[in-house]
């Protein structure tokens, strides 16, 4: 009985920062710099569809057929507070990094007017903090929800982040060649000291 209080404790956890992300993303979209170039459609569906497939399989695993729905990650006290842990984790430094990066931010790849380069804060951790903490976040809820095809969504969220940031990277390379090129040397991509 205790360990299915703590999961569905954990699960609630994870849901309320879900609608906390939610709600911080869409408020803090009115108030970006004007921009001055964005993808085409074409260039971000590459990445949105393996983004929104990733998400589907961490979200509705348990009602796929086997192997998603294969529980891999047992429902415990101790699984919902870790995924729980990293979810709450994910979140808060999500925040801060879409904090820090203020009206330059944008949810697709785009060249801001008046565009800075931001190295403060998490972004001296790593060089997209905001895509460290999503993965957080879903690293958690997969973690929670415990069933292969959750973990497997998890690493196609990674691969859409990776597809995005290896554009957003080749626009600041041509934007700031020269500052860019140093931060890359010294922070590392996606995860800390590592990746």
């Amino acid at each position: 009985m205790i360990a299915v209080d703590a999961y569905s404790s954990g699960l609630g956890v994870i849901r309320v920062c879900w609608m906390i992300f939610i709600v911080v993303w869409l408020l803090g979209a009115v108030s970006t710099k004007r921009t001055i170039y964005r993808e085409s459609r074409a260039e971000r569906a590459r990445y949105w569809l393996v983004l929104v497939i990733g998400y589907f399989l961490v979200i509705k695993s348990s009602v796929l057929p086997p192997p998603f729905q294969w529980l891999v990650i047992p429902h415990t006290t101790l699984t919902a507070w870790v995924g729980a842990l990293l979810c709450v984790t994910g979140l808060v430094f999500a925040i801060w990094a879409r904090v820090i990066s203020g009206r330059n931010w944008s949810g697709v790849v785009t060249l801001k007017e008046g565009h800075e380069l931001i190295k403060a804060g998490p972004y001296r951790v790593v060089r997209h903090p905001i895509y460290t903490g999503i993965l957080g976040m879903f690293a958690g809820t997969a973690t929670t929800m415990g069933y292969f095809g959750g973990l497997l969504g998890v690493l196609l969220v990674f691969v859409s982040f990776w597809l995005k940031l290896k554009r957003e990277e080749d626009l600041m390379l041509k934007h700031f060649p020269d500052e860019y090129a140093v931060y890359q040397r010294r922070v590392k991509r996606i995860i800390p000291f590592l990746v």
